[in-house]
């Protein structure tokens, strides 16, 4: 039997993660796990991330609400290497522009030039994107890279990023990844369980 951890879902509820072994919270720091562990994903818990009962006191729903953005696939081609972006699962951790903003920059047109830098830089950022918005394209396929980090690190005012643990739902977005995504930790998305940026939009602090 796998011991890979996974995250299931509670219906109008929070996020249960059995067999976890490394969560690092927002301020880098370890988080104590235990084999079962209630994570909060109304965003209203006094006690994050841990589930304190405060999505029935605010009618948090495990679905609806409008996505942040489409469910597509854009390609920007280089001549050394291509990359694909789906708006939708855009978490806006902005790795990308913390690490080569002179390819990844939202005030040039288009906002990803792969030939504004090399091969490498680019597997860089596509390797350190949390969510999987961004993934290597090439002959009708992407592929995803990923970095070495804790299973479950906790981004600070934004979403659980996941990697190696399997998702409450099969990921089903346009080139999204089973191996690295995001969780909606606000409550707010449009994509639940999956982050899709909202948080962002809606200045969501998870020290309120």
């Amino acid at each position: 039997m796998s011991d890979k951890p996974i995250i299931e879902e509670r219906e109008n509820g929070p996020l249960v993660i059995k067999g976890l072994h490394r969560m690092v919270g927002p301020d880098g720091t370890e988080v104590n796990v235990k084999p079962v562990m209630a994570l909060c994903r109304c965003g209203a818990s006094r006690s994050k991330p841990f589930c304190d009962g405060s999505h029935a006191e605010t009618g948090f729903e495990s679905r609806g609400g409008t996505p942040a953005g489409r469910d597509r696939l854009i390609t920007y081609e280089g001549a050394e290497v291509s990359v694909s972006y789906n708006p939708l699962l855009c978490s806006h951790a902005a790795e990308c522009g913390r690490l080569a903003s002179h390819i990844f920059n939202p005030a040039q047109k288009p906002w990803v030039q792969p030939d504004k830098g090399n091969a490498d830089e680019v597997r860089a950022v596509v390797s350190a994107c949390p969510s999987g918005a961004l993934a290597l394209a090439g002959e009708g396929r992407v592929e995803h890279l990923t970095a070495a980090r804790a299973e479950v690190q906790i981004e600070k005012n934004g979403p659980y990023w996941v990697l190696d643990v399997t998702a409450p739902v099969e990921p089903s977005n346009e080139g999204a990844s089973t191996r690295k995504y995001v969780l909606c930790r606000c409550g707010k998305s449009g994509n639940k369980p999956f982050c899709d940026g909202t948080h962002r939009d809606a200045g969501w602090r998870d020290d309120g």
